[in-house]
């Protein structure tokens, strides 16, 4: 069996989170000598053990990785999923040496190219054609290297117009394009590639996707972290799935983009008000379920309705479906004339939205409620979310992307003949 491009064992990383204790409303000037001093003491054992420095009165132990083992083989595309604070970032700043573990052991076989956030490994006093030369140099490519992929760098990131201003002056979007065309044409044996890439424009998003391939295509390795899901599915080979620092599941792209929904729905799929509602009507509850699959699903939304003693005219409902990412997309109005009657003191109502096929990502539910288009007795925006992770043509090899819109009508061809 070939040798892996990348042995991870056992690894961990630990980290000491500082803690400020309860302000007393009265301390003596001999408490507070000791207080200081146990804490100058301690700052001064770890500066002298080489600890990490915390700041506070009390410190805890928090383990960012803890045990995480797996292979990655030469032309694998790996994408790594996880909700925020999972250790995904931190795993991929130790396989590129920003920091070392604590404990475990990582082998890498070849150079490592890392697009971690804006602006990781530029200088912001040199110009954008002197980083070309300085990233170059630290993933150890020759001059007449750097020389010969420099044309095609500066056309992939679109820079040239700006190529000797200084980099402190690009935007946020012309980092990550130089950035990402260095890393990706400089041809690493592994590319690492974080979150970053959703502060460029869907055109650039499209066109790293696309080099990315190419890079998979052309033997080379690929570490891809991200929380969309749809583009993981598209572009990766195999997947890890991680939780609060552990590795939980290793396997497809899509087992893992379904575990991972599974595992967060119970967070996001029901919303429930802290307090009554002081308008006239409101809502109390609201749960959805995803059901089917594409491009044929149906959103179920499950409210919950209570109401104070006040007279108040009849309610028709409505629900909002938006992007995360952007606005509205479409509404559903199940009944067209109030149904909630001055009888209802609480009720519970299903309704069932027939969903069009959809592009993968992330959407919203808004609920709103009153007697018509000019009056609401209550509103509640963005209160439940869902992810739909596959696309709706099936066999679709290629991305979509948000700038050619959401929804994707079945379209029937017919010859003119």
């Amino acid at each position: 069996m070939a040798t892996p491009v990348i042995s991870i064992e056992q690894l961990s990383k630990r980290y000491f989170l500082g803690h400020q204790g309860p302000r007393e409303s009265y301390q003596s000037i001999r408490e507070s000598v000791v207080k200081h001093g146990r804490s100058l003491a301690r700052k001064t054992f770890d500066l002298v053990r080489g600890n990490q420095m915390v700041q506070g009165d009390s410190v805890e132990e928090f383990w960012a990785l803890k045990d995480v083992s797996f292979e990655v083989h030469q032309g694998d595309v790996l994408g790594i999923i996880g909700s925020n604070g999972a250790g995904k970032s931190t795993l991929l700043k130790l396989l590129s040496r920003i920091t070392e573990p604590t404990k475990g052991r990582i082998t890498l076989q070849g150079r490592v190219a890392s697009l971690l956030e804006v602006g990781t490994g530029f200088h912001p006093e040199l110009s954008g054609r002197e980083n070309i030369f300085l990233n170059g140099a630290i993933l150890g490519m020759s001059r007449a290297e750097i020389r010969s992929k420099f044309d095609e760098i500066v056309d992939f990131a679109d820079v040239e117009r700006f190529l000797d201003t200084p980099v402190k002056r690009y935007s946020s979007g012309m980092y990550v394009r130089l950035a990402f065309a260095v890393a990706a044409h400089l041809e690493p044996e592994v590319l690492v590639v974080d979150e970053v890439l959703a502060v460029g424009d869907a055109e650039f998003q499209k066109k790293c996707m696309g080099k990315m391939g190419e890079v998979a295509k052309g033997g080379r390795t690929v570490l891809f972290v991200s929380h969309n899901l749809g583009a993981v599915v598209g572009l990766c080979s195999r997947c890890l799935l991680m939780d609060h620092g552990s590795l939980i599941l290793d396997s497809s792209p899509a087992e893992c983009v379904a575990a991972h929904l599974n595992q967060a729905q119970s967070q996001s799929e029901s919303w429930v008000r802290s307090n009554l509602p002081p308008e006239l009507l409101g809502f109390r509850e609201i749960k959805i379920s995803l059901l089917g699959d594409q491009p044929h699903q149906t959103l179920e939304v499950a409210c919950e309705f209570m109401k104070s003693s006040a007279v108040h005219r009849d309610a028709m409902i409505a629900f909002d479906i938006s992007q995360l990412s952007g606005g509205v997309i479409m509404q559903a109005l199940p009944f067209p004339q109030g149904f909630l009657t001055e009888d209802h003191t609480s009720c519970c109502q299903r309704f069932l939205i027939q969903l069009p096929p959809l592009i993968p990502g992330s959407y919203s539910l808004s609920a709103w409620l009153g007697p018509n288009n000019l009056e609401s007795y209550d509103f509640v925006r963005d209160c439940v979310t869902f992810e739909v992770a596959h696309s709706p043509t099936p066999g679709r090899t290629f991305l979509h992307t948000p700038d050619h819109g959401c929804i994707v009508p079945q379209t029937i061809w017919q010859s003119a003949a």
